[in-house]
Formats: structure tokens, C-alpha cells, sequence
């Protein structure tokens, strides 16, 4: 049961990325500027994200743990989600958001396979399997059903 509600809870977050990156191309098209809709929503999640540290996890943070965090990690995220985000931003408007999703989601999964293999990004080492290839193969094929008219 624990695992129906997880699944649940990661198909909206799903969801929920699809309506933020529909929203935010909104804002890139208006704007003319991909790199503009991302730092709104930067500012925002950064905003949010204090309001709910301060309403739920104050008494979690323990402030001589962040000195044990490598410098590059505070960092590296925010890199990869600029470029990441902008790309969804400037490519919804040329493919739609169905297309673009569809295309995003085959990337990530792509790369999770092969970071999970050799364990890379410290990630638990996870065999490539005949079912996980054939989840790819069916993403593929969904995504060119998905581009077909």
C-alpha cells in the first residue's frame, strides 16, 4: 500500500512539472527570453522552499552539516536545471508541450539507465535488464505514435 501512494505521489509530481513547464513557456514566449522564465522561476522555488523549510523542517536543520557538503553540490544542480529548463522553455513553443515531455521524459530515462549501471552521480548501481530495454523500446515507440498524425 506505502508503494501505491509513492507512485501516486511521483505520477503528480509528474503532472505538476508538466503544468510548471506549460506555465513558464507561457512566460518565456511573452518574455522572448527561456533564461528570463527560469530565474522566475528560480526566485519563486527559493522563495516557497524557505516558507515550507521554516513551516515544516526548521527543527531538521542542522547547520554543521552543510561544511561536510562538497562545494560543488550546492551548485551543480542549479547548473544542470538552467540549461535543462530552458530547454524545455525554448522547445514547448516548437514542438508542443506533449511532444516535448514525451522527449524529455525518453532523455531522462535513457540517462538514468546508464548513470544506474555504472553507478554514476552516486546513484546504487543497477543492472540494464531484457525489461528495462524493452521499457525504453516501448518509450521510443510511444513517442513516435506521440509525433505521428
Amino acid at each position: 500500500m506505502k508503494f501505491i501512494i509513492v507512485y501516486l505521489l511521483a505520477f503528480i509530481g509528474g503532472v505538476f512539472l508538466a503544468i510548471q513547464a506549460g506555465f513558464n513557456t507561457q512566460l518565456s514566449v511573452l518574455l522572448k527570453q527561456p533564461i528570463l522564465a527560469v530565474i522566475s522561476t528560480s526566485i519563486t522555488s527559493v522563495i516557497l522552499g524557505c516558507v515550507l523549510i521554516l513551516i515544516f523542517g526548521k527543527e531538521n536543520i542542522q547547520p554543521n552539516t552543510f561544511g561536510q557538503v562538497p562545494w560543488y553540490l550546492w551548485f551543480v544542480g542549479g547548473l544542470f536545471s538552467v540549461i535543462g529548463i530552458s530547454l524545455y522553455f525554448y522547445t514547448i513553443p516548437k514542438l508542443g508541450i506533449s511532444k516535448m515531455i514525451a522527449l524529455g521524459l525518453c532523455g531522462q530515462l535513457a540517462f538514468s539507465l546508464i548513470a544506474g549501471k555504472f553507478g554514476w552521480l552516486n546513484l546504487p548501481i543497477e543492472p540494464i535488464t531484457t525489461k528495462r530495454v524493452l521499457g525504453i523500446l516501448a518509450m521510443i515507440i510511444g513517442i513516435f505514435l506521440i509525433n505521428t498524425k
